[in-house]
């Protein structure tokens, strides 16, 4: 892996740190100015998904749109072999800095953009005891925030994923966001894709049970399955009042609690016929698994037991074998029929899932207002930390009083439908 110190000398990045004015000063006025702080910069990562977007647009409701902005300084933090910010850097004319703070002061003094993409995602980093990832997401907004602070005046930022490895940290990002009054979005892309068929949790309905059939690993795909969940609960009546406790299980103790029917096997059947990615026996096809080819083929089942304060229950599931898709289902009172859908994330080249949710960065960028409220995401984040605790230590049931978090999901819809 290449050090900061090779890396800017190879762009040439202290070169531009000497000059008078600001690289940001050079972009059009009618063009809005942008900073990409990442971890790293390569194919398929996070920043290939999000950053690039802004460089050469993306497609969206049958056309190709071009945001009016320029990306005009970038922060990197880690640059493997494959990286391709250098690249990106000299096609599109942006320096990299080696720090957060001159990266959005452009080379001069002062807070020099009109907005910030935070994508914390990806590299090298430790892991705590209870094995999640500690992306420097948290430092890289208190570098922002600092840079607010310290210039007095304050821009939108788009933070990828949940906000920290760490609730108190998550927590404060949003009270520093209340403080200095800028828009803060975040989150996963699930709750902004297409969905097949195209339906809506309806505002205001009784939600008595959910549940999503995902793939991935904890601490990663983990958050995308619960944004799924949560983008449909908080439409339930009386808006969301929080998450009371939650018990992760793996293992034997997932097909334990399956075959003791502690979720709905009627939700589990919803979803699995909402999968286009089902597994099937060699040499068959179209065939509904038995429960001892589930077993067979999901070799490391978890399972996240959710406990709503108004008691609703929840209950995501990662079965790598089994699909490999993102399936929803609920069970609304007084409807005999669960109301189920798939999240679809088209595929690679073009993954135009990430331009849906870079849609939605954009349009808090531009209006100043965020489409959702980052409280979901906020509690999104406190449930990954309480689950892989709960996991952690053996599997336990842990009281949240911290996650009685309160807020009213947009009556309007936000995922893509066109």
């Amino acid at each position: 892996m290449t050090t900061r110190r090779a890396f800017l000398a190879a762009v040439g990045a202290g070169c531009a740190l000497e000059r008078s004015v600001s690289w940001a000063q050079t972009v059009p006025a009618e063009r809005k100015r942008l900073a990409v702080i990442t971890t790293e910069w390569r194919y398929h990562s996070h920043a290939w998904h999000m950053a690039e977007r802004f460089l050469v647009g993306y497609p969206i409701e049958g056309r190709w749109h071009r945001p009016p902005f320029g990306v005009v300084a970038a922060y990197v933090d880690q640059t493997p072999e494959n990286d391709l910010s250098r690249k990106r850097s000299k096609e599109f004319g942006f320096p990299i800095f080696p720090t957060v703070a001159e990266a959005l002061r452009g080379g001069g003094k002062t807070l020099a953009v009109d907005a910030v993409l935070i994508i914390g995602e990806h590299g090298r980093y430790p892991k705590n005891e209870y094995g999640q990832t500690a992306y420097p997401r948290y430092e890289f907004f208190k570098q922002v925030t600092d840079v607010f602070r310290k210039d007095g005046r304050s821009v939108p930022v788009f933070n990828d994923k949940h906000l920290s490895w760490k609730w108190e940290w998550a927590k404060e990002m949003v009270d520093i966001s209340r403080e200095l009054r800028f828009p803060f979005l975040a989150g996963s892309s699930l709750p902004v894709t297409w969905r097949i068929p195209s339906v809506e949790m309806p505002d205001g309905a009784e939600i008595e049970e959910m549940l999503c059939l995902a793939m991935g690993g904890v601490d990663s795909y983990d958050f995308h399955a619960l944004e799924t969940i949560q983008c449909m609960a908080e439409r339930r009546r009386g808006g969301e009042t929080g998450v009371a406790a939650v018990q992760a299980l793996r293992g034997a103790a997932v097909w334990e609690a399956m075959d003791a029917n502690a979720w709905s096997p009627r939700l589990f059947e919803a979803c699995l016929s909402r999968s286009q990615t089902l597994a099937q026996p060699e040499t068959f096809s179209d065939r509904y698994p038995t429960q001892a080819q589930i077993r067979q083929w999901v070799n490391d089942p978890v399972a996240y037991r959710i406990e709503y304060s108004d008691g609703t229950k929840a209950t995501m599931l990662l079965m790598n074998g089994l699909v490999g898709d993102f399936t929803f289902a609920a069970r609304l009172r007084g409807e005999s029929e669960p109301l189920s859908t798939l999240f679809y994330l088209p595929p690679n080249p073009n993954v135009v899932y990430s331009a849906s949710l870079m849609s939605k960065a954009e349009e808090t960028f531009l209006t100043g207002k965020t489409p959702y409220p980052i409280e979901r995401t906020l509690l999104t984040t406190g449930l990954v930390e309480a689950c892989v605790r709960s996991l952690g230590t053996g599997q336990v049931r842990l009281e949240t009083p911290h996650l009685a978090i309160r807020y009213e999901a947009p009556r309007a819809s936000t995922y893509a439908r066109s």
